[in-house]
């Protein structure tokens, strides 16, 4: 019985990692401090001959960033932005010294705004989540119903986590083909997927937990005493039935 409360607690656990990195990299260029100063999507650098950019530029998920050159931590940041594309035509302002692939498609620019909605999506799931895991403790429908909002978080964080990847290693690659230097951010690559991971084994978690009804918690030494049990007390009707019968032929040839 003891086996679907550890697997929804176990699935909890898991599944508020997965919220604290989502967390972690939603609040990157909106929050500043000694840790959130640390994440950043994408870096540019040797773009001095832009006008207008930071050199180097840090894309977050809230603001672009300048870099501290004492700490290497994000620094002058600017405005907060919801929804913040990667355009760097429209992010510095200007068509000056950018590299070709940006100019004139929107396809960074989508492919960064869409990952900002299914990141939100994904979040708004997974906290749901976390509310319902607190029934599948005790029920089998609470482990079902976790489970869902779970693979539906999984399926938004996977469709941000494709979308970050392909702005980000495109973007870079544009910047590197224009002789200017670019690099990926490994702490929130990290922190996507990973978040990503974590809804996919709580999902399967959550859902092991409902499958589980009172019968398939039983060990299964328990249910071959139940079995042999059933078919000791079968023979014993048939042979009690044997008997009554023998018995109430023996009274009937007494009296005859």
């Amino acid at each position: 019985m003891a086996a679907r409360p550890i697997l929804a607690l176990a699935s909890l656990v898991v599944l508020a990692g997965g919220v604290l990195l989502q967390f972690l990299t939603i609040l990157s260029g909106a929050v500043h401090g000694s840790l959130e100063d640390q994440f950043y999507f994408l870096e540019a650098s040797g773009i001095d001959n832009i006008p207008g950019a930071r050199n180097p530029s840090r894309w977050t998920f809230f603001a672009i960033c300048g870099v501290n050159a004492d700490n290497g931590r994000n620094a002058n940041c600017g405005s907060v932005v919801p929804a913040l594309p990667f355009d760097p035509p429209r992010n510095f302002g200007t068509d000056t010294n950018i590299p070709q692939q940006f100019i004139g498609t929107h396809e960074y620019y989508y492919l960064s705004r869409f990952m900002f909605a299914f990141y939100l999506i994904a979040l708004f799931f997974s906290v749901i989540a976390l509310f319902t895991g607190l029934l599948a403790v005790c029920s089998r429908l609470g482990g079902y119903l976790s489970g869902l909002n779970t693979a539906i978080a999984l399926f938004f964080q996977t469709l941000a986590a494709a979308l970050m990847t392909a702005w980000t290693v495109k973007g870079r690659n544009a910047f590197l083909s224009n002789n200017q230097s670019a690099k990926l951010g490994v702490k929130l690559y990290g922190f996507t997927w990973a978040a990503m991971a974590c809804f996919l084994i709580s999902t399967v978690l959550f859902c092991c937990g409902g499958a589980l009804s009172s019968d398939s918690t039983s060990s299964p030494f328990r249910r071959k005493r139940s079995v042999r049990s059933t078919r000791s007390n079968r023979s014993t009707r048939k042979r009690g039935s044997f008997f009554d019968t023998e018995s109430g032929g023996r009274i009937k040839d007494d009296y005859s």
